[in-house]
């Protein structure tokens, strides 16, 4: 029996179809909403003007605040100043995973209800009660907020999400596919394996791996090409909804591991790295985690899908491996303190970590 497991399934109601956001009234109605907070993006909030129909119903009071384009406590103490002065009982973020993270954080800490209406798949940031942190200099704080408040709503239409920029719905797929690589080898010890919550969270990573691998080339295509096909529909809403699951269900037995810790790591010491996605980031994570538990059979297996889709495999590829060695010791240090890390069924050591990220880089340039 697990005694430290808990689950955070997800938003208390979920929508995802064509007119969908034109359900957001009734929500708002249920929370007794009066006085709203649109927090927003710039780009993408002009192109979801067009879906946000509900903007229009004098019903409400509606205030805008544009963030500025990272989750950061000080983000978060913007929010707070305008829900004081304007009395907001109720908090909307339209926008992508950095937008909808520092509105759930503020929310949590404002004890706010709020609801969220991605415009891209990119993570399961819309899905998730965490929000990872950054400096506004786009630096890595190096650690998530994690809190018990679900969105109130996800809701969004498959319109307004295919008119987001391709590459970050591919590092969607990135992010997602980690789920698996990261999870399985802790949900498949023995003390865990039959755990009822792990195992449905397993069998979520799997389909999300499943889906990805054959799918991704279809649904890339016609996103590519505007086409809400069955395949971006469903490979769109694994990544922002379905990938969320396995986390909720498996909380740190499944949230994260190596991966996402270098993914933090590079964020925080390697300032080059600013200029990749998440996603991307931990595309490369993936095959480090992999060089730390010498599964290199299954690097190759996933090299195709890494080409295919053009995904980072090595920091020498990215152009941001460090000349000065204290960096990745310091990044070393930063994965090795991560908790989530040492639950992997392999003794993980500073000199192990560091010697993978060599082995890692002299691996990908023979191949």
């Amino acid at each position: 029996m697990l005694t430290d497991l808990k689950v955070k399934v997800g938003p208390q109601f979920y929508r995802y179809h064509f007119g969908a956001i034109n359900y957001v009234p009734e929500l708002l109605q249920e929370f007794s909403a009066k006085n709203v907070l649109i927090v927003h993006g710039q780009i993408s909030f002009e192109k979801a003007k067009t879906f946000l129909n509900f903007l229009k119903d004098d019903t409400y009071n509606f205030h805008f605040l544009q963030y500025t384009g990272e989750c950061s406590y000080y983000g978060a103490e913007r929010i707070a100043k305008v829900v004081e002065e304007q009395k907001v009982d109720f908090i909307i973020g339209v926008g992508g995973g950095k937008l909808t993270d520092l509105v759930g954080y503020a929310a949590h800490v404002l004890n706010v209800n709020f609801g969220v209406i991605p415009t891209l798949a990119s993570n399961c940031a819309p899905w998730t009660p965490l929000s990872v942190m950054y400096k506004e200099s786009g630096e890595s704080e190096g650690k998530s907020e994690h809190f018990l408040r679900q969105a109130a709503f996800f809701i969004t239409d498959p319109k307004l999400v295919i008119d987001a920029p391709v590459n970050y719905f591919v590092a969607g797929l990135a992010d997602t596919i980690a789920k698996w690589y990261e999870s399985d080898a802790i949900l498949q010890q023995e003390q865990l394996i039959n755990e009822p919550f792990l195992q449905v969270a397993g069998f979520t990573a799997e389909l999300c791996k499943k889906a990805i691998l054959d799918h991704s080339a279809k649904a890339i295509k016609d996103m590519e090409n505007g086409e809400v096909s069955e395949e971006f529909v469903h490979l769109s809403e694994i990544v922002f909804g379905v990938a969320g699951l396995v986390g909720g269900l498996g909380d740190k037995y499944a949230r994260n591991a190596i991966a996402h810790a270098m993914h933090d790591g590079m964020s925080k010491y390697i300032p080059e790295s600013h200029d990749f996605l998440h996603g991307e980031k931990v595309a490369y994570g993936i095959f480090y985690q992999l060089a730390v538990e010498k599964k290199w059979t299954q690097i190759d297996a996933l090299m195709p899908f890494y080409q295919e889709l053009a995904l980072p495999m090595s920091l020498k590829q990215m152009d941001i491996y460090p000349e000065d060695e204290a960096v990745i010791d310091q990044i070393v240090a930063f994965v090795d303190s991560k908790e989530k890390v040492h639950l992997l069924p392999i003794p993980i050591t500073m000199d192990l970590l560091k010697e993978s990220i060599v082995e890692l880089e002299e691996y990908i340039s023979k191949r």
